[in-house]
């Protein structure tokens, strides 16, 4: 296995890791985003109200993201299962 396969074998997980989290952090973001929003208009400054919107935000968030994720977690690794002969006998 050369220098280059490791590379890419990273770099596909590491954009997979970046595409299975883009959905939370989105749905995060924008959630405390309008929430912040919410509080620096009405001046209510309290810490713990931006808590709960988001927890359930990001819940509804993998309920309808979740089969995309397992579909996309489960396909890479079947891929890197089927490419582990080819890396073993000819480097990559």
């Amino acid at each position: 296995m050369t220098d280059v396969t490791v590379i890419h074998l990273g770099m596909t997980a590491l954009v997979l890791a970046a595409k299975l989290c883009a959905p939370m952090l989105l749905t995060a973001l924008a959630v405390g985003f309008g929430i912040s929003l919410f509080q620096s208009v009405t001046q209510l400054q309290e810490q713990t109200i931006s808590f709960v919107p988001k927890a359930v935000a990001v819940g509804v968030a993998i309920v309808f993201c979740g089969k995309w994720m397992l579909h996309e977690m489960t396909s890479f690794t079947t891929a890197l299962y089927e490419q582990i002969p080819a890396l073993l006998t000819h480097g990559g």
